[in-house]
C-alpha cells in the first residue's frame, strides 16, 4: 500500500511539471508573438511618418521657382577695376551748391571730361540785368537753336562762354542744363546782386 500510495503522488507531481512546462511553453510563444507584433506596427507606424515626411520630387514648377534668383541680372555685379562709374558734374555759385539737371548732349560730355582734369573755376558779369555769363576757357562742342530763356536755364554761347539766367533772353544756345530747386526770386537774390564765381566739379 505504501509504494501504491508513493507512485501515485509521484505522477501527480510529474503531471503537474508538465502542466507548469506546457504554461510556461505556451505562455513565452504567445509572448513572442506579441512582441513581434508589436514591434510590426511600429515598424509600420515609422515607415507611414517616413513617406509623409519625404521631400517632394522636383518638378518643372518647383525648378523654375528656384532658378528665379539666378536669371542673369537678378544678382548685383561686383564692382571691378573695369566696371564704368558714372560722374556728376557739380556746381557752385559763390560757394552755394546748387543741384542742376543736366542735359544728356556732347557739350556736356565735354564739360564732364574737362571738369575731370580739374575743376573749372568761371569768373562771372551781370549782363543785361537777366544773366551771368563767363568764359569756360576751352570751347566745347555746340549745337545752337534759337532760344527764349527762363529763370534757372544754363546755356552755352559761342562755343565757349557759360551763361546762366536769372532772367529771360532770346537768343541762339546751346542748352547744357537747369538749376532745379530754386525759383525766380531766389534766383535773383543769388546772381542778380554783382559778379559771382562759378565752380564746375566732378563728383
Amino acid at each position: 500500500m505504501k509504494h501504491t500510495g508513493l507512485a501515485s503522488r509521484w505522477r501527480k507531481q510529474v503531471t503537474v511539471c508538465i502542466a507548469f512546462l506546457l504554461l510556461f511553453t505556451l505562455f513565452g510563444c504567445a509572448k513572442t508573438e506579441a512582441t513581434e507584433a508589436v514591434s510590426a506596427a511600429v515598424n509600420d507606424s515609422l515607415g507611414t511618418v517616413a513617406e509623409d515626411t519625404a521631400l517632394p520630387e522636383k518638378t518643372e514648377s518647383t525648378e523654375s521657382q528656384m532658378n528665379i534668383t539666378s536669371e542673369p541680372g537678378s544678382q548685383p555685379i561686383p564692382k571691378t577695376e573695369d566696371t564704368p562709374v558714372k560722374t556728376d558734374l557739380i556746381l557752385k555759385i559763390d560757394g552755394q551748391e546748387v543741384y542742376v539737371a543736366w542735359e544728356d548732349n556732347e557739350s556736356v560730355t565735354a564739360l564732364r571730361e574737362f571738369a575731370e582734369e580739374a575743376p573749372i573755376a568761371i569768373q562771372m558779369s551781370m549782363y543785361g540785368g537777366f544773366e551771368q555769363v563767363g568764359p569756360i576757357g576751352t570751347s566745347l562742342p555746340r549745337d545752337d537753336v534759337q532760344t527764349t530763356t527762363e529763370a534757372g536755364d544754363i546755356m552755352l554761347y559761342s562755343g565757349n562762354q557759360i551763361v546762366v539766367f536769372y532772367g529771360s533772353n532770346s537768343w541762339a544756345y546751346t542748352r547744357l542744363g537747369r538749376i532745379d530747386g530754386l525759383n525766380s526770386s531766389e534766383l535773383t537774390s543769388l546772381l542778380g546782386n554783382g559778379a559771382v564765381e562759378l565752380i564746375i566739379s566732378v563728383e
